[in-house]
């Protein structure tokens, strides 16, 4: 997650990551998302986008206050790790009056089945049935359309990659289908974006030894004071064993932690100390010394910022200026593709090019249920062409489209060990789709 500027080179990809406004940062999200985003961000390869989701903060908080709070704290929080607003895109969500309305237009392409199989939506359908409910119960409609909301967020600023857990990857398998239904149906706006999983991503044990997370009470505050911090530490969970005796570093939630912040030689340096027997005590001592000292400085500029939100303010405001440049224009672009035009438009030449659209061939690319990447070729009616067999990522099934679209039927023989026959369908009608593919592709 990288930017140098928000211009975009033809070499540039785009990066956008979301942070939803309904907790306080805790030590968990400083080690796994806000201080590899921030070193990342002072790369010069790539463009970043930085949002506060608070539209999505609605969906699971019905406190106002809490809302304004977190937004607060987290805003100060990646600000004070270092996070720079002139080197990237940092905004809030509701800033950008583009978002919710491109959220319309993608609703309005979205199967309902699609949204049926989100997985927050089925895990409530789930648990509503087992308990005899109705199946619904509970359910808002923001729930439902989550996946559409986050798909607005990240087809606007055309992002090519989205850094997410595995728990999100289906989300960014919609946003996907939502921009290739749009692109069949009006022309190529949309960028595809890919789910970027970053597998050394690490998490953290909390003051009990589950991962550290809100929903179990276990976390302890990025930004919490001194003594507060030494007091959370303290109460880290640990075996029985006294001093003297050897203890183990596997499974040790005080040894993840310290090690998440230390470099290889103080890692090393604790891990004799735990064959050696040091007392709990002296080894929390420790963690507590060695987290403070990379704290304490962000610590600072963090209260400085919670004491100033007029400049917090003033910087995601910066931010979503910078980022409606983009949106604006292309929500033109998009009001303009799907009809809805200033009157004086000529109705006869629009009316011809969406006739034109729909009946050039289009690529379709999905996930199988064995986690495989496939794409197929239909025809301007929809009928079958070709299809292909299961790829390991979503870039290699791309790659072959690309080629494709690129060579048209030179590119079978190539490929041909990655497609598969489809009954009924001559080689001169693959052949004759390709063309047109080569022809329309930009």
């Amino acid at each position: 997650m990288m930017i140098m500027t928000n211009k975009q080179t033809s070499a540039s990809q785009r990066f956008l990551t979301g942070i939803t406004t309904t907790g306080t940062p805790h030590l968990g999200n400083f080690v796994g998302s806000i201080r590899p985003s921030v070193a990342a961000s002072k790369g010069a390869s790539a463009e970043s986008f930085y949002f506060l989701a608070d539209y999505h903060a609605l969906i699971k908080c019905d406190e106002p206050a809490r809302i304004q709070q977190s937004t607060l704290e987290i805003a100060a929080s990646w600000l004070a790790a270092g996070l720079d607003p002139e080197r990237v895109t940092f905004y809030r969500q509701s800033d950008i009056p583009e978002i919710p309305e491109l959220t319309w237009l993608l609703t309005c392409v979205t199967a309902k089945g699609v949204l049926n199989r989100a997985h927050a939506y089925k895990a409530s359908v789930d648990k509503n049935t087992a308990a005899g409910n109705d199946p619904d119960a509970d359910v808002s409609a923001g729930l439902f359309m989550y996946p559409v909301l986050m798909g607005a967020d990240i087809l606007m600023f055309k992002a090519h990659h989205v850094p997410v857990g595995r728990d999100q990857i289906q989300h960014i398998e919609m946003a996907r289908d939502m921009a290739q239904r749009f692109n069949h149906l009006y022309g190529e706006h949309f960028v595809l974006p890919q789910a970027l999983i970053e597998e050394s991503v690490a998490l953290l044990p909390g003051l009990d030894g589950r991962k550290m997370s809100k929903s179990y009470d276990n976390t302890i505050p990025l930004f919490t004071p001194r003594e507060q911090l030494k007091k959370l530490i303290a109460g880290i969970v640990t075996d029985s064993r006294t001093p003297g005796a050897p203890k183990d570093t596997e499974g040790s939630a005080l040894f993840q932690i310290y090690q998440a912040f230390a470099s290889a030689q103080e890692t090393a340096t604790l891990r004799k100390a735990f064959a050696e027997g040091i007392a709990w005590g002296d080894a929390k001592h420790m963690l507590f010394e060695r987290i403070d000292r990379e704290v304490a400085p962000m610590r600072e500029h963090y209260q400085a910022l919670i004491g100033n939100p007029a400049k917090i303010e003033a910087s995601l405001l910066a931010g979503a200026d910078k980022a409606r440049q983009l949106a604006t224009p292309f929500m033109r672009e998009l009001r303009q593709a799907v009809g809805l035009r200033k009157l004086a438009a000529a109705p006869a030449a629009a009316a011809k090019s969406k006739a034109a659209k729909t009946s050039e061939p289009v690529f379709k690319q999905y996930r199988e249920a064995d986690g495989k990447f496939h794409f197929k070729l239909l025809d301007g009616q929809g009928q079958l062409l070709l299809q292909s067999h299961g790829f390991e990522s979503p870039k290699e099934a791309g790659k072959a489209i690309a080629l494709l679209q690129a060579q048209g039927e030179a590119a079978l023989a190539t490929l041909q060990q990655s497609l598969q026959p489809v009954p009924g369908v001559t080689a001169e009608a693959i052949a004759a789709a390709l063309h047109l593919r080569t022809s329309a592709a930009p």
